[in-house]
């Protein structure tokens, strides 16, 4: 029953994504370097936002820490509050310090204290619905933010972007039935109770494989890395030399392989995983589907959404609570008082 209820919230993304192909894009500046501000499923909602944007010309860097990067300020940038709460304290951070610094400010949120600031100084925000963990309502908000940098002039075509991921996750998905649920489920099962390692090429791909990793984190409730190509292969592609008893007992890796990869990428992509078989378990890979940036990267998250679940499922785990992480936030605010 916990599974069937976060498996409920992956067949709701097509949903989310349609919801912002239909919105209006807010007035905020145009022609600006623009800082997104986001932790966690926000953060990832803004950076798949961001993939819709990949040929602009301006600089657009979502921001995961406290306060703002010097360039930001110096720049006049338009300054981006992702936070599904509202409340996150990094987010926070940069955007008063964008307000003191007097730089065009706007927000992404279900409310909290970046809707209470929206209002008292009067910038333009984009309201998600509210009532869902973050991590399952990334379709919203990335939607939003595909239609605030519309507005910024960074994405053209954001609704057509949008509407053909809703199409392509809704292919997938197929209600429960889709080749996404049944590639999930094999690879969730060959993953059980091992380290998941997700690789995938520098853009959609390397995105995915960081969402698998988030995923498997909070809903399976265990350890994951990731990595993108080409640049493990300058680094860690030496470190399966040393413990391949281990390795091919304790981990996992799954390649994300994006349609749109450089040639060169995809060519790395074979080697690497010739190169580390008899080192590893390699479960296996996953394509990419559609034509834009945000449906092929969706095509490869929802199957790792799926994959989560299930390992969620195999280790007797409930996906949906992530009681550590509110422990540790519970805990950072007592150390403040």
């Amino acid at each position: 029953m916990a599974m069937q209820a976060m498996l409920e919230r992956v067949l709701e993304l097509p949903g989310q994504l349609e919801w912002g192909a239909d919105l209006a894009e807010p007035e905020v500046p145009p022609d600006r370097s623009i800082v997104m501000l986001g932790m966690g499923g926000s953060a990832m909602g803004a950076a798949v936002g961001a993939l819709a944007a990949a040929g602009s010309p301006r600089p657009i860097v979502v921001h995961s820490t406290y306060g703002l990067p010097a360039w930001a300020i110096a720049q006049k940038a338009l300054v981006v509050g992702v936070s599904y709460s509202g409340n996150t304290e990094e987010m926070l951070s940069g955007l008063d310090r964008a307000l003191d610094a007097d730089l065009p400010v706007a927000g992404i949120t279900s409310g909290g204290a970046l809707a209470q600031r929206a209002s008292t100084h009067g910038f333009p925000i984009i309201a998600v619905p509210a009532g869902l963990q973050p991590r399952a309502a990334v379709g919203y908000q990335a939607a939003a933010a595909v239609r605030m940098l519309g507005g910024a002039g960074a994405v053209e075509d954001g609704g057509a972007q949008l509407k053909e991921a809703a199409d392509v996750a809704t292919g997938l998905l197929a209600g429960g039935q889709g080749a996404a649920f049944s590639l999930g489920r094999d690879l969730g099962e060959a993953l059980a109770g091992r380290v998941t390692i997700t690789y995938g090429g520098t853009g959609p791909g390397g995105l995915a494989a960081y969402r698998w990793k988030t995923q498997i984190n909070e809903n399976g409730k265990a350890a994951a890395w990731w990595h993108e190509i080409p640049e493990l292969n300058h680094n860690e592609l030496q470190g399966w030399e040393a413990l391949p008893d281990l390795t091919n007992h304790s981990v996992g890796v799954v390649f994300l392989r994006d349609e749109g990869d450089h040639p060169r990428v995809k060519r790395r992509m074979d080697l690497t995983e010739e190169s580390i078989a008899d080192k590893v378990f390699v479960a296996g890979s996953v394509e990419s589907q559609g034509s834009g940036p945000l449906a092929r990267f969706f095509s490869l998250a929802v199957v790792g959404d799926i994959t989560s679940v299930v390992m969620a499922e195999e280790a007797g785990i409930d996906p949906t609570p992530v009681a550590t992480i509110e422990t540790f936030k519970t805990r950072l605010t007592e150390g403040d008082q």
